[in-house]
């Protein structure tokens, strides 16, 4: 059965944990701490902050799917945009940002990533919005190659806390 996506439903916070708590930690640079990815986890990626924002009418979660076992999950979040170093980067207007993009480690390479990716930017472009942008982490050379190859160009910079420790990212925007 080929790579499927679809809109996660409240149905999917267990699983869009369980996807989560498998993949934070490979998107966090080399020496963080395991202590730091459990906190962030427990925090924010927990399967009662799923359900919270699955019933977020400015989130939109989308789900990956291989032979219908969820491999990856993104999630959009619409409104305005709240931290001074982005909003110093990002164009005034309709703008979306990709908040989260993980694929389970086992699923590179498959396809999943490209698929979630077009769906994605799909949904993105359905709010309205003219531009998605994220923040990725600037050691995270996988993902930047995989940003750039779906047009996600960097901007600028931000800082991201996980647990203790503040990481540098990359603004990146792209026109939808």
């Amino acid at each position: 059965m080929p790579i499927t996506t679809r809109r996660a439903v409240a149905a999917d916070a267990d699983e869009l944990h369980d996807v989560a708590a498998r993949t934070f930690g490979l998107a966090c640079p080399p020496g963080t701490p395991q202590s730091d990815v459990d906190a962030f986890v427990a925090k924010h990626l927990s399967a009662q902050r799923f359900a919270a924002y699955l019933a977020d009418g400015d989130r939109i979660l989308l789900l990956a799917e291989d032979d219908g076992k969820p491999v990856g999950y993104a999630m959009l979040v619409s409104g305005p945009i709240t931290d001074p170093d982005v909003r110093a980067v990002v164009p005034t207007g309709p703008s979306i940002e990709l908040s989260k993009f993980y694929v389970l480690e086992d699923s590179h390479g498959s396809g999943a990533a490209g698929a979630l990716m077009a769906a994605t930017l799909q949904a993105a472009g359905g709010t309205g919005a003219a531009l998605c942008w994220l923040g990725v982490n600037q050691r995270n050379a996988r993902a930047a190659k995989f940003y750039a190859k779906h047009g996600f160009e960097v901007v600028g910079t931000k800082r991201f806390k996980v647990g203790e420790q503040w990481h540098d990212d990359h603004v990146r925007t792209r026109p939808l």
